[in-house]
């Protein structure tokens, strides 16, 4: 502050000294500057002089003074850039961690606390909203003292100067400091709302990004734009509110600062004039005031800053439930030594899980699982089964009881320990933006114990129990033959496309490869499985202009039609008179295809898969054939009809356009077109060579070097890279295919694959499958799920599923919510029945309230029904009795609703003519009728009476065509219900002997 002070001061000095002439008094003109005198008391010796000055003339004396106010402004900025510096660095170390704090909440948030918040409003918390906060953290203890001081120095300095100046300027500040805070509430309040609408906007387009597929399939893209449109209105309002009121305080801001200068002028003027202060002074009272507005605004602003950053902290704190307590489990680093005993038993007693809705998915369930066992759960995703195995994975947490795994609590596990020994698969597959590998050894990343890893990770090979790079290749390979994905993986390094990296030995033996896999074909009687690529033969199954090139052109302007326009191949075929032949070949092929798709609408899947000429191109051609049978033919027209010729192959199309003349023709094209390229076209075309790797062909081709005209050269390509042990090489480039951002690049029943393959690689002691085998048919469930229970021999495996119950060493049944039986692999050898399990308090379906939930499980319509839409029947239903001989409904009554007995037995009674009635069936518990009427819109065709006391559950119209029409199952099931219904209609028609006893109901 002392050179803040001198800086001030020296202006008076400037102006008074130098440019008045004080200091040259008398008209001398010489003066002393820098005269140091230190005044010391008489006993201390007495005034001292430090240094005895410098005599300049008047232009020295006015450089030097001017000179020594730059080197006070220099260490001023100094001092200044120091400071930003230091500040700066601590709000950014701060903001970092801060930032690595908020995302080591949500890594360990409880799933509850994920379903309520969206990815891309976490995101934005984290990148953009916290941000000021970290940059407030720099200025919250620094800037106040550094503003305050440079303040306190320019005030004392014009006190210094003027009594009446200083409280003028004292006064202006009072009034900016009580005002303008009051002021900038309202803007602090506005800034808060626009913060959440931001978030809440970038929450929107997060979900129409993910769900864009869903938006293109439903045609609702008007709607979104809309609702979008709806939410930049409204931000637009509150910004524009904000922006009013931020420059009407701005502008009073800037008309309290004038008005000082304003007083200073007049008043200073005044006592300049009055000879009571001199202009120097009055200058550098100016001076100083100019530079006093600055902190005192930056005052001003750091308060509010304070506010606003205060808001913005608590809002951040309470979306991340950073005041309570967000944790799923004890945290523990990725080094925990600890693990999962191997025996013992999983234990729940009295489980209750809620859904946010406050209803039981869970209830009350007491069980004991042992351990390295393989366990069956009977149940849907979102029934008692799945919850209980999402409770088991750390997908939900219980809202009361207690689960014990071998005598641990399963809250108590460290995340560490569970990502070791626990592995959790459910019915909707997480897939990485990153490689299948990278995918399937996520579960392997660990952090390194130094810096040394690049990546910020390193593998694991010990938990995929693994000595090396090549050992954690084998397991990745067995757990890919597991989950039934190591063909695909194989298909996909054999397409490896020209850019990947071909492993050098494969390029080296490509050679020996290629001579070992004709003789394996030779062996197997299956030498036509491939026709090779022989320079000095034509290949038959390949296309004209693939037979002229004899490579791959890695350039556009050569592949497939086009060329036919290129002017060293319209030379070569001129000079080979061979243009007459391939235009006379593509003239026949237009005639033919223009007759062959004439009557196709132009949409037409056909046009794609079989004709050589686009739809939108058939008029094209016409005219094209139309001139060249005129004679009248252009060059265009010709190298047209020349581009489709190239596309032609014999055994392909068989439209018998070949002979082996115009083959021997074609190949001595080929000939000429590969020594004439060499040169000028080496770039733009890779030839073929039986000694050689072509790169820029995919791997399969390069291995079989010819066109595979049978499936059986893929099997045999295997076998023989298996023999000379190279498959991992292809398994390795298959792996590095990309999946795509949530898995967009794959098939959903590869996304279940991998997900399981990455569960399987870190040989967890506990493996869940909740309803993982949705994307697969029962087949290949059951073939999938063999292997893996075979890898699994020893540990645990407990699989949710509706309908794999089947070989397990405990088969435990959900009845909904609740427990309803276990049965052991022996009781099921023996044939004993379940033991069902009774519950506490469970006296009957009234006391459970899901006593219709059940019944309505029961009904075989509404066995694919999840939970909630059962429980959706049940809410809108009305339970109803009818007294024994009552009638629930007649025919020719209107159909409203649908009836499920919960109780009782009735008769269905048809009306035959106008002389009576027959008795058509009987009807019991968990029966249901009049279901006919409301999916035919008619009347009833029959009346329905109680032969005893009936409890019955009416079902209405509305919800129950609703259903119908959302799940095609349930209306397959209801279609032949009604079949049946008819048939048993015609049975009871038919049988006079039954009149009587209808007549007698």
């Amino acid at each position: 502050m002392p050179f803040y002070y001198f800086s001030l001061d020296l202006p008076r000095y400037i102006i008074a000294d130098a440019l008045q002439g004080r200091a040259f008094a008398g008209g001398q003109e010489t003066a002393k500057l820098f005269h140091l005198t230190l005044n010391l008391p008489q006993s201390l010796g007495g005034p001292r002089t430090l240094f005895d000055g410098i005599w300049l003339d008047r232009l020295s004396y006015l450089f030097a003074l001017s000179g020594l106010f730059l080197l006070f402004v220099l260490i001023n900025g100094g001092f200044k850039y120091l400071i930003n510096m230091r500040k700066g660095a601590l709000g950014e170390r701060l903001l970092q961690r801060l930032r690595l704090d908020l995302f080591s909440a949500v890594l360990h948030f409880k799933p509850e606390a994920l379903q309520r918040i969206k990815p891309s409003e976490a995101a934005t918390i984290i990148k953009d909203e916290v941000e000021p906060v970290g940059g407030f953290v720099g200025d919250a203890f620094v800037q106040p003292i550094f503003l305050t001081g440079q303040a306190l120095t320019a005030l004392v300095f014009i006190f210094a100067q003027n009594l009446a100046l200083g409280l003028i300027a004292g006064g202006m500040i009072l009034i900016q400091g009580i005002l303008i805070p009051r002021l900038r509430r309202e803007q602090i309040r506005l800034a808060r709302q626009r913060q959440i609408a931001s978030r809440a906007f970038a929450g929107k387009i997060g979900e129409v990004v993910e769900t864009l597929a869903e938006v293109a399939n439903h045609g609702t893209a008007a709607v979104e734009k809309g609702l979008i449109a709806q939410r930049l209105e409204l931000l637009f309002g509150i910004r524009y509110r904000l922006y009013a009121r931020k420059f009407a305080v701005k502008a009073l801001n800037n008309l309290l600062a004038q008005m000082t200068p304003f007083l200073f002028y007049a008043v200073g003027g005044y006592f300049a004039l009055a000879g009571r202060l001199d202009l120097g002074q009055l200058v550098a009272v100016i001076a100083a005031y100019r530079d006093l507005p600055t902190p005192v605004k930056e005052l001003i602003d750091w308060d509010q800053q304070r506010l606003d950053v205060e808001a913005k902290f608590q809002q951040v704190a309470e979306h991340f439930g950073l005041d309570g307590n967000p944790g799923a489990g004890t945290p523990g680093g990725d080094g925990d030594a600890a693990s999962l005993p191997a025996a013992g038993m999983i234990v729940a007693q009295d489980l209750t899980v809620t859904n946010p809705a406050g209803e039981h998915v869970l209830d009350r369930v007491s069980a004991s699982l042992p351990l390295q066992r393989h366990i069956a759960l009977s149940g849907g995703a979102s029934e008692g089964a799945g919850i209980l195995a999402q409770v088991l994975g750390g997908g939900l947490h219980a809202s009361s009881g207690l689960v014990t795994i071998a005598g641990r609590p399963l809250s108590a596990l460290s995340t560490g320990i569970r990502g070791k020994e626990i592995a959790y698969l459910g019915p909707e597959p997480v897939i990485l933006d990153g490689s299948l590998r990278d995918n399937i050894l996520y579960s392997l990343r660990r952090a390194p114990a130094d810096a040394s890893a690049p990546a910020g990770w390193a593998i694991d090979y010990r938990r995929a129990q693994a000595d090396g790079e090549a050992a954690l290749d084998v397991k990745l390979i067995e757990a890919l033959r597991i989950v039934g994905l190591a063909e695909a993986v194989f298909r996909f390094g054999l397409a490896a496309r020209p850019g990947s990296e071909i492993p050098g030995e494969l390029v080296a033996r490509i050679s020996d490869i290629r001579t070992l896999i004709r003789r394996r074909l030779a062996e197997r009687g299956a030498e036509a499985a491939i026709e090779p690529y022989d320079p000095a033969r034509y290949t038959r199954n390949a296309t004209i202009g693939e037979n002229i090139l004899f490579g791959v052109p890695t350039e556009p302007g050569l592949i497939g039609a086009k060329l036919a326009e290129n002017a060293l191949t319209r030379e070569i075929l001129d000079e080979l008179a061979l243009t007459d032949v391939l235009c006379g070949i593509g003239r026949r092929i237009a005639a033919t295809m223009l007759d062959i798709f004439r009557d196709l609408a132009p949409g037409h899947v056909l046009f794609e898969q079989y004709s050589f000429i686009a739809a939108e191109d058939f008029q094209h051609y016409r005219e094209a054939l139309g001139r060249m049978e005129a004679g009248t033919g252009s060059e265009a027209d010709r190298m047209r009809l020349i581009g489709l010729a190239f596309l032609y192959s014999e055994p392909r199309h068989r439209l018998g356009l070949l002979d082996a003349a115009v083959e021997a023709r074609l190949l001595a094209a080929r000939t000429a077109f590969r020594d004439r390229a060499s040169a000028g076209l080496a770039h733009a075309i890779a030839f073929y060579d039986p000694q050689r790797y072509c790169a820029a062909a995919p791997l399969r081709d390069n291995l079989l070097f010819g066109l595979a005209a049978q499936g059986t050269a893929d099997e045999v390509l295997h076998d023989t890279l298996a023999e000379l042990e190279l498959d991992g090489n292809v398994y390795r480039l298959g792996l590095e295919r990309p999946a795509g951002y949530s898995g967009r690049l794959l098939f959903p029943a590869m996304k279940a694959q991998i997900a399981l393959a990455r569960c399987l690689i870190k040989q967890p002691q506990l493996l869940i499958l909740n309803n993982a085998f949705g994307a697969f048919s029962q087949s290949e469930a059951r073939q999938i799920l063999t292997r893996v229970r075979a890898a699994m021999a020893g540990r645990s495996l407990i699989v949710a599923e509706r309908d794999l119950a089947d070989g397990f060493d405990l088969h435990v049944r959900f009845d909904g919510a609740r427990l309803a039986a276990l049965r052991s692999v022996a009781e099921v050898a023996s044939g004993q029945a379940e033991r069902p399990v009774i519950e506490a308090g469970a006296e009957g379906p009234a006391a459970t309230g899901s006593g219709e939930i059940q019944a309505l499980r029961r009904v075989p319509i509404f066995n694919g029904l999840d939970a909630a839409r059962l429980r959706l029947l049940a809410f809108t239903g009305e339970r109803t009795t009818f007294a024994e001989g009552e009638v629930l409904f007649r025919r020719g009554d209107e159909a409203d609703a649908a009836y499920v007995l919960l109780s009782g037995t009735a008769d269905v009674v048809i009306a035959i003519g106008e002389d009576g009635s027959v008795r058509g069936w009987s009807v019991a518990e968990n029966a249901i009728i009049g279901e006919m009427g409301l999916v035919m819109d008619d009347p009833r065709s029959a009346t329905v009476v109680a032969t005893s006391d009936i409890v019955a559950l009416k079902l209405r119209k509305e919800v129950f065509l609703a259903l119908l029409a959302e799940f095609p199952q349930m209306a397959l099931s209801v279609t032949r219900l009604m079949i049946k219904r008819l048939r048993d209609n015609a049975a009871a028609t038919s049988l006079p002997s039954s009149a009587g006893a209808a007549r007698d109901l």
